[in-house]
């Protein structure tokens, strides 16, 4: 059975860190905690459950302090959490199998998890991400990037585990150091591109500065290359920025600019069949939430996919379009998919027995007039 490492970096972190370290007691072999200038009580707690507490000089880079955890790691893989994550009790099962399954001295050198970005109702995913989470300590894989880091992949092999990491994030915003780490980034670089562009328009947006926002991520797209995840990102935050700036054609054009990288996704299908329907263009609405139910199972890589996309909003959807119609049955159809998701929706129950009635009327009118024979 492999060992694990855990590496954290932390400051000021005394709401959740102890949550975060019980959700994953007794799985870790090892705990490594930096802490990069804490003034609470952030560097007790942490010491509580490890004697390989560490203080580091904060450089304005995140990639600088990872790598500085995965320095002090000791074990033959390195897990790495944030102090607001957590694994749900499900989820810390998965990963104790997955921990006696890889044979230690095996060839699987990093294991990608799935990270659950936001939760509904009794923990149920939202929106859904997957990291590079578990990698082998002589990989070679290190961080990069002084904000939103980035973990290389090793050239050997990878494998992806059905387990998913859940972020619970506590109040609070960061923007503001954001922005003064990537304002200084760009001052030392001379210019904003790549990566450092993408993290700009992102923080632009966050802080809801849609027009800047919208320039940054339409500048790089007009860049030559670039990740396709970054590219397709861009594309569903530059569809948001029109929405907000009250440009809906533009907002289309966003969408549909997504193709240009990658086959359709459910999400950017759902997206694009919203526009129709604003527009009272059914038919077209239906087509496109049509082909969000037909590559719901399409892999969306590495980047957030909201998991209704994949699921029950587009059947949802696809039965108010079919009422719309007129098409009653249909409509109920789509329904009856959607409550296989969300069997117990208000919304979709209230719209049930509402299309049930109808749909009653119209087969008893359809044999009163001979259309069809009598149900028995």
């Amino acid at each position: 059975m492999i060992t694990i490492s855990l590496c954290m970096i932390v400051k000021n972190e005394e709401r959740t860190l102890a949550r975060c370290l019980d959700s994953v007691a007794g799985i870790a072999d090892e705990i490594v905690i930096v802490d990069t200038g804490s003034s609470d009580r952030t560097i007790d707690i942490a010491a509580q459950y490890t004697d390989h507490v560490y203080t580091y000089e904060w450089k304005e880079d995140f990639a600088a302090a990872r790598n500085e955890s995965f320095a002090k790691a000791t074990q033959e893989y390195i897990l790495w959490l944030d102090a607001d994550d957590v694994l749900l009790p499900a989820e810390r099962a998965k990963l104790e199998v997955l921990k006696q399954q890889l044979p230690s001295g095996g060839k699987t050198e990093a294991v990608i998890l799935n990270y659950t970005l936001a939760e509904g109702a009794e923990g149920s995913p939202l929106v859904t991400d997957r990291r590079l989470r578990l990698v082998k300590w002589d990989a070679g894989c290190r961080w990069h990037g002084r904000l939103h880091e980035q973990l290389s992949f090793p050239r050997g092999e990878v494998i992806t585990a059905d387990i998913a990491v859940t972020h619970r994030r506590e109040a609070g915003h960061h923007s503001a150091r954001n922005v003064r780490i990537l304002r200084k980034w760009i001052a030392e670089e001379g210019v904003a591109q790549g990566r450092l562009l993408f993290y700009y328009a992102g923080e632009c947006y966050d802080r809801q500065r849609y027009a800047a926002a919208a320039r940054g991520y339409t500048k790089l797209l007009e860049q030559p290359s670039g990740y396709r995840e970054d590219r397709l990102i861009a594309c569903a935050r530059l569809a948001e920025c029109y929405e907000r700036l009250g440009e809906p054609g533009r907002k289309l054009g966003a969408l549909l600019q997504s193709f240009q990288y990658d086959l359709p996704h459910a999400d950017f299908c759902c997206a694009i069949a919203a526009c129709f329907h604003e527009r009272q263009e059914p038919v077209s609405a239906i087509y496109w939430y049509m082909q969000a139910v037909d590559v719901s199972s399409r892999d969306p890589g590495l980047r957030p996919v909201p998991v209704a996309c994949r699921t029950w909003l587009p059947h949802a959807r696809l039965s108010l379009c079919y009422a719309h119609l007129g098409n009653w049955e249909h409509a109920l159809m789509h329904n009856t998919k959607a409550r296989e998701y969300l069997p117990n929706d208000p919304g979709l129950l209230a719209n049930r027995q509402k299309l049930e009635v109808v749909v009653r009327k119209e087969m008893k009118e359809r044999e009163e007039r001979g259309e069809v024979s009598p149900r028995k």
